[in-house]
């Protein structure tokens, strides 16, 4: 009996669409980052990208609990003294809302090249429209417990 190790040449790739409405921050993001990475398929390898493309919509409509919406702190720093940067989620929704979205799921990913080339197979909207159409996304199909109560 041999073990079998897809090349990244035989893995098969589909589209699938998320829609964030309503839905918490990192529960559809820890089931997002699963779905990059391939987690979900039989033939999964921690070593090749054998993960999907996610296109997840409505983004500015995601939902955190409790008092996160104020309290929690997004932080960088620009490297020079004085470059240190902190802004709420509130703030970070009004300005950039795919950015919450995205950095919730990075952080979910491998911090390496191989996460790097994974992550670049998410693609996040803002409203109900996307144009990846073409590509005949389905519905990812999202555990009951990842919607808000």
């Amino acid at each position: 009996m041999k073990t079998y190790c897809p090349k990244p040449e035989e893995v098969t790739r589909e589209w699938l669409v998320v829609d964030a409405e309503g839905k918490t921050l990192g529960r559809v993001a820890s089931e997002v980052a699963n779905v990059l990475r391939g987690k979900h398929k039989p033939e999964y390898t921690p070593h090749v990208d054998c993960g999907d493309f996610v296109v997840v919509v409505n983004a500015e409509k995601i939902q955190v609990s409790g008092k996160k919406e104020v309290q929690k702190m997004y932080r960088h720093h620009s490297g020079f003294p004085g470059g240190f940067k902190e802004e709420s989620l509130a703030h970070l929704r009004a300005r950039r809302p795919i950015a919450i979205l995205e950095k919730a799921i990075r952080g979910m990913m491998p911090h390496n090249k191989l996460g790097d080339r994974q992550f670049t197979k998410l693609k996040v909207y803002v409203g109900a429209e996307h144009p990846h159409i073409a590509q005949k996304p389905a519905d990812l199909k999202l555990p009951e417990h990842v919607h808000a109560s």
